[in-house]
């Protein structure tokens, strides 16, 4: 097991990586004040991780919630199913959620845990690798909403996080791809060398290798804690953790919740921000087909949605949480590892990015 930990004074927290942890009684107990746990998860997940984590947990009096599953349902009514469950068996202020799931569970059980009698304790236990390496750490809870994804939550730390390598195996392919896009993010954003070794395994990660899969996890959670450590709120540096997401979110948003995995238009959405990035100056021709590349070899979309128009992205990226004072900011990148966020880019520059041919480009490229 390796474990890191989130700095942020009295609100930091560990995360623990390796194989079987979901069966680590004294990982859980170590952050449980009172006697009661009710742990959140859905129906996809339940049959394959629940009792195992009931049976580590006996002794505690266990309240199991299963939600439906997919991000559809990541709205007020499922969210409202939580909160019945915690009333009607009468949890009180000592008591622990633990977010059994993938990215929906985690934010939907966050977000409860925050709201409940004002906050209550959480551990989040990741079950998919975009999970795992991204939005279990960090703080941001929240739900949809119709107009916009994650428009409404709060920040609200874990008490821990218990990554359990073994659960991916039983992971879909394409789920696995759509947590690379967020591996393949910090590289990007925070790591040049790391682009370099994804290059190298992107393979190995695809086929499950579990020297690989925990290294990556490792390195990935390891750059998120820094970066949240300095910017718990996403006053400033966090922003940059949203490489590909302005425009990824535009997509979900647009094309429904759940058509697209947000990894997949995260992946779509950097491919834009890499060549509104190459437009801009900021970065080569070759540098930007590199990413797309790896991307690629990722077994991930490389181009937005053909049905998708220019005034759709901008419609829906006006609704923005890094919109400020009415002005677009987007992440981009400076150089490979070097990310900002900025609003001062020519406009004309955005439409030409919205405009281009994605489809031709990645075509171009042997894709």
């Amino acid at each position: 097991m390796r474990t890191l930990q989130v700095d942020l004074g009295e609100r930091s927290y560990p995360i623990h990586i390796g194989e079987r942890l979901i069966d680590r009684r004294d990982l859980f107990e170590e952050k449980i004040r009172g006697r009661q746990v009710a742990i959140v998860t859905n129906e996809t997940v339940a049959p394959l991780y629940l009792e195992r984590l009931r049976q580590a947990l006996s002794g505690y009096a266990v309240t199991s919630i299963i939600l439906p599953d997919g991000e559809k349902h990541k709205n007020w009514q499922t969210l409202q199913l939580i909160f019945d469950a915690l009333l009607e068996a009468r949890h009180d202020r000592n008591t622990m959620i633990i977010a059994l799931g993938g990215g929906v569970i985690g934010d939907m059980a966050g977000y409860a845990a925050a709201s409940y009698q004002r906050g209550v304790d959480f551990i989040q236990v990741p079950t998919t690798l975009l999970s795992q390496v991204d939005s279990s750490v960090g703080g941001k809870t929240g739900i949809n909403h119709p107009l916009g994804k994650n428009m409404i939550g709060a920040f609200y730390q874990p008490r821990a996080v218990i990554i359990d390598t073994s659960t991916l195996a039983t992971l879909p392919s394409r789920e696995l791809s759509a947590g690379l896009a967020e591996v393949i993010k910090y590289g990007l954003i925070c790591d040049e060398e790391f682009i370099g070794w994804l290059e190298l395994n992107v393979d190995r990660l695809r086929a499950l290798d579990p020297v690989a899969l925990t290294e990556a996890i490792h390195r990935s959670c390891a750059a998120k804690a820094r970066v949240v450590s300095a910017d718990e709120r996403e006053s400033g540096v966090r922003a940059i953790l949203n490489l590909g997401h302005t425009f990824g979110h535009a997509i979900e948003t647009h094309m429904g919740y759940g058509v697209w995995l947000h990894g997949e238009a995260v992946a779509a959405g950097t491919v834009m921000a890499l060549e509104m990035s190459s437009r801009l100056g900021w970065i080569q021709q070759a540098e930007r087909d590199r990413a797309i590349r790896l991307l690629q070899r990722a077994a991930l979309p490389v181009a937005p949605p053909a049905e998708m128009r220019p005034g759709d992205f901008l419609q829906h990226m006006a609704v923005d949480k890094k919109v400020l004072d009415g002005k677009l900011r987007l992440v981009l990148l400076r150089g490979m590892g070097e990310a900002v966020v900025t609003g001062d880019f020519p406009r004309d520059v955005l439409e030409a990015t919205l405009n281009a041919n994605y489809g031709a480009m990645t075509e171009q490229m042997g894709a």
